[in-house]
């Protein structure tokens, strides 16, 4: 199968701020930055995946209704949920809670939130869904984090190595799966 896999578009959010799974809205940009990503997709796909995020969802919808095919939510293609930091800027988060996760956000959780081993283990039961189907083209709208783990998951490398992975908005990905 064929997989593109788009980041949303630029959200409307204050540069620094921690937003993971808060639902924002983007910027007034988006048909600009959605016009961007129809012309690199391929003329037809099968279906189309997408976050039930707004950013995501709104995305998601222009595509669907372009290519004139079904779209389905999938809340395993949600960003790291990050807790009680979420909508906090990153320099108000207290700093040696900060400097724990960041030394080691694959394996340490957020507080009242997850870690990066916790996302990639529901993206890997979405990419093992998806596998299963029998779409031979197939897009997801989805967020950063998420395209970092399925980089990491389709192709064999640490979710650690996969963070290195630079990932734009409005960015569209493709792999064989």
């Amino acid at each position: 199968m064929e997989l593109y896999v788009i980041r949303h578009t630029t959200p409307d959010v204050a540069k620094g701020i921690c937003y993971g799974q808060s639902d924002i809205p983007v910027l007034h940009t988006f048909t600009e930055e959605a016009g961007r990503v129809l012309l690199k997709l391929p003329a037809t796909v099968d279906v189309i995946y997408t976050s039930p995020l707004l950013r995501c969802m709104q995305l998601a919808k222009t595509l669907a209704e372009s290519k004139q095919v079904n779209l389905l939510t999938d809340s395993r293609l949600k960003e790291l949920n990050f807790g009680n930091w979420e909508l906090k800027a990153w320099n108000d988060i207290e700093q040696d809670s900060l400097m724990h996760w960041m030394n080691n956000y694959v394996e340490v959780c957020v507080p009242n939130g997850e870690s990066y081993a916790q996302l990639a283990a529901r993206v890997e039961d979405f990419l093992k869904f998806i596998r299963d189907q029998k779409h031979k083209t197939a897009a997801i709208v989805t967020h950063g984090g998420v395209i970092k783990s399925l980089h990491a998951l389709i192709n064999n490398i640490s979710l650690k190595e996969a963070m290195r992975f630079q990932v734009m908005y409005g960015e569209v990905i493709g792999f064989k799966v």
